[in-house]
């Protein structure tokens, strides 16, 4: 996963604009090894020990997955689902949250069978309640 200043400055908010026509200031993303460091320390202060470690493997092979990923688009689009992903895991909001519709018609076969094999992941540690009921 090679990131430039480049890379970095295009997903940077723009600057302050008196036209109330542009779209909300983005979030500035953080590079792949702060961002991986971050995931691993909200895992750890936040998530039970059994979802713990199902989720940093998760994002260990993810980041492994992806590391020589060349495509900027691709690489910012990953980069920002996580980023939003570890502020979800920090303020508790992820608790009974379901999927977007929207982010699931997006997703690739191969996508929504590794989102199936997470869910029975989580099914066989004792998630807890029926997930693929709904």
């Amino acid at each position: 996963m090679r990131i430039t200043r480049h890379l970095l400055a295009s997903a940077l908010p723009p600057a302050k604009s008196s036209s109330p026509f542009t779209r909300p200031a983005a979030l500035a993303l953080l590079p792949p090894i702060p961002l991986y460091r971050r995931l691993l320390r909200a895992h750890r202060k936040h998530l039970p020990g059994e979802l713990r470690l199902l989720g940093d493997e998760y994002v260990k092979a993810e980041f492994r997955a992806h590391r020589d990923v060349e495509n900027p688009a691709h690489l910012i689009g990953f980069l920002t689902e996580w980023q939003l992903y570890a502020q979800k895991i920090e303020g508790d909001a992820w608790v009974g949250e379901k999927l977007d519709q929207g982010k699931l018609e997006k997703m690739s076969d191969e996508q929504l069978g590794q989102l199936y094999e997470l869910m029975r992941a989580i099914q066989k540690r004792g998630g807890g309640e029926e997930l693929g009921s709904s």
